[in-house]
């Protein structure tokens, strides 16, 4: 049985691509999808177990993959995996920045090593790993390029490294996007929401416990599927979206617009400023003597 792709067969015929963090969840579907469509992937990550495990996969469904070791921290690493991958198969179209990493924790307690690999992570990999697929390759040559980001427009609590990170690589896709458009080079993102996939086993037992709480509060009234966010990934760098550059996709069943995930703790009503002599009088219901 092989991947089910919305998209025509052989869409991406002679293609390929790059798919960071491809060992699981996210990365994995992505990879599956691409290589239905026809293109070559390559699976990059610090895990290569993973990676080849995925490879096999896809290999057994009658694709091509192939698996690199890659830390995104690390700028040689980079150097490499584009260098490499240019060099064993002639070109590279498709980079797909998936691969990320934080951990739970409020401001008050992230030290700054652990701010600064979080931010090393999701933002300076992103940023090195689209900089040497341009400054080798698809400067000359054209491309697309999409990057995973977060849902972080309303905050991230308990993950503010990872909320910054990801809200700052929004703004570099914006910016990316409007440098390398003479070079035919079109960059977007894609947030998911809540999405149901193995990624959710990297959180602790509390996080796993609010999360089961949270379709109530998405309009989709659920969590989205791997599948959904590969589609949106795949229309990205199609043809399709030729006219698409410096946009973010959000995948999230509408949650970013509605939904609370971080109950605030009951405390005393914030200091108030009110310098304005004239203010009208306000319906009793909303007096001083009804705050309480």
């Amino acid at each position: 049985m092989s991947y089910s792709s919305i998209f025509r067969q052989n869409l991406f015929e002679g293609q390929v691509a790059i798919v960071t963090g491809g060992g699981s969840g996210i990365g994995r579907c992505i990879a599956h999808e691409l290589s239905a469509l026809g293109a070559t992937v390559v699976l990059a990550s610090r895990n290569i177990e993973k990676c080849d495990g995925v490879k096999g996969e896809i290999t057994q469904d009658g694709g091509k993959a192939f698996s690199k070791a890659c830390n995104i921290r690390s700028e040689d690493d980079i150097k490499k995996l584009i260098a490499e991958t240019i060099s064993e198969h002639g070109q590279l179209n498709f980079l797909v920045n998936n691969a990320g990493g934080q951990f739970a924790a409020p401001i008050d307690s992230i030290s700054v090593r652990g701010w600064a690999a979080v931010i090393e992570t999701n933002l300076t990999g992103t940023f090195l790993l689209c900089r040497e697929a341009v400054a080798q390759y698809m400067g000359d040559n054209g491309g697309a390029i999409v990057n995973i980001v977060a849902d972080m427009w309303s905050g991230m609590p308990m993950m503010s490294h990872s909320g910054a990170a990801r809200a700052g690589v929004v703004n570099f896709t914006k910016t990316a996007a409007m440098e390398w458009a003479p070079n035919h080079v079109r960059v977007n993102a894609v947030a998911p929401g809540l999405i149901l996939s193995s990624g959710f086993k990297n959180y602790p037992e509390p996080v796993l416990e609010l999360l089961k709480t949270l379709p109530e509060q998405i309009p989709a009234s659920r969590f989205g599927t791997e599948s959904e966010v590969s589609s949106a990934v795949t229309y990205l760098l199609s043809p399709a979206a030729a006219y698409i550059t410096g946009e973010t996709i959000r995948v999230d069943g509408a949650s970013s617009l509605y939904r609370r995930t971080f109950p605030i703790p009951t405390h005393e009503p914030t200091p108030k400023y009110s310098g304005f002599h004239r203010e009208a009088d306000l319906p009793s219901i909303l007096s001083e003597e009804n705050d309480d």
